[in-house]
């Protein structure tokens, strides 16, 4: 796919991750909600990306889905489609098949329950060499699903990697706590590690509208943040196209403040 251009977006861009919708309809077999139309959605509101983690077991994500967003981000060129997992077990299949814009290499085990840590380096380069200039060369940018560790930056840089994601469990756990501003701290830290090595900061997990605006206000050249469960629980209420608003308002909030 050809990269889209960023000049109409703000700062930060906003990712939906779609996988709760999925998890809900593959608790009956009647196809909805329909993951392709929540997607359809939050991109006519304003989202500018898609991200999807299609886990071996299917528990939410299917294969069919995959293709099917696939095909419809052909219709809106301007926007990003991200495809994230673990590349030892089904994503690489995914990534040669698609060729999205954006593969996230996340180290889950295949029956973990969620993402909860990032890629260790020294100890993954070997492995993870390769598959990033395997996705490289297909022309797929690559993310790097990693903690917030300064010193794990430049070794990332180093085995090929375009991007960082930042795992944030970390931040939404102690936001309004005392320890709040410590973690902050961090997240600013091993951001600006990240840009000094030369690779591009994305950042998700847990966050939400109550910490997505300081985030993006405190921690330095954040290109893209990915959000699934925390907006699909809010879009239950306020419905999709009010909830992807609200969350571009605290992502144009928080870069107001940054400047």
């Amino acid at each position: 796919m050809n990269q889209p251009s960023n000049a109409s977006h703000p700062t930060t861009a906003l990712s939906v991750n779609v996988n709760k919708v999925a998890l809900l309809r593959n608790t009956r077999h009647l196809g909805i909600p329909s993951v392709a139309r929540a997607a359809e959605l939050c991109l006519q509101a304003g989202a500018q990306g898609i991200t999807v983690h299609p886990r071996p077991d299917e528990r939410h994500i299917r294969g069919h889905d995959v293709f099917e967003l696939a095909a419809l981000m052909k219709g809106w060129p301007d926007r990003e489609y991200n495809i994230e997992g673990n590349p030892s077990q089904n994503l690489m299949e995914f990534i040669r098949r698609v060729r999205p814009h954006q593969a996230t290499f996340v180290p889950d085990s295949e029956d973990q329950f969620t993402s909860d840590h990032g890629w260790s380096f020294p100890q993954d380069a070997e492995r993870l060499g390769p598959l990033i200039a395997e996705c490289k060369a297909l022309g797929v940018r690559v993310s790097l699903f990693m903690d917030p560790v300064p010193g794990q930056m430049a070794a990332a840089k180093a085995a090929g990697a375009d991007r960082v994601e930042l795992y944030t469990e970390p931040y939404a756990a102690a936001w309004d706590t005392p320890q709040q501003g410590e973690q902050l701290a961090r997240y600013r830290d091993a951001a600006q590690a990240a840009l000094d090595a030369g690779l591009g900061v994305n950042a998700g997990h847990d966050l939400n509208r109550d910490n997505l605006g300081a985030f993006v206000r405190d921690v330095p050249g954040v290109l893209e943040v990915s959000i699934g469960h925390a907006l699909v629980a809010d879009a239950l209420e306020l419905g999709y196209a009010a909830t992807v608003h609200a969350y571009l308002e605290c992502i144009r909030g928080g870069v107001r403040a940054k400047a």
